[in-house]
């Protein structure tokens, strides 16, 4: 028997397919505005970016470093370590992996027209 959320306090993934899962994530993913502005710049230098997102996204280290985990976690960032220093950019077979699979979530449209009342 199925137990539900409010008795487990945590979300059930294995009850649901990957690509559900995914979506979610990455719906988690474009939650906070920071991750959103870290993505958004490291495109617009489009390059990769060391030290200089303290400086741009205007947060602690420690908030960035967590955001930038979150990203690379899910794969949509890539990091390479140089020096003392790692150094971030779009891991773009991911990135375009996940606009195919939003696009396929996103590009739904109900076929009953006359709606739901």
């Amino acid at each position: 028997m199925k137990q539900s959320m409010s008795k487990m306090g945590l979300a059930k993934t294995e009850i649901f397919t990957d690509q559900q899962n995914r979506i979610s994530l990455y719906a988690k993913v474009f939650g906070h505005p920071a991750r959103v502005a870290i993505l958004q710049h490291l495109f617009k230098i489009n390059t990769c970016v060391c030290g200089d997102l303290v400086n741009v996204i205007k947060l602690a280290q420690p908030t960035i470093s967590q955001h930038l985990k979150e990203l690379k976690l899910l794969g949509l960032i890539k990091g390479n370590v140089e020096g003392t220093r790692v150094c971030y950019c779009i891991h773009q077979e991911n990135w375009t992996s996940m606009k195919e699979i939003m696009f396929q979530f996103l590009n739904q449209d109900r076929t009953n027209k006359e709606g739901c009342f």
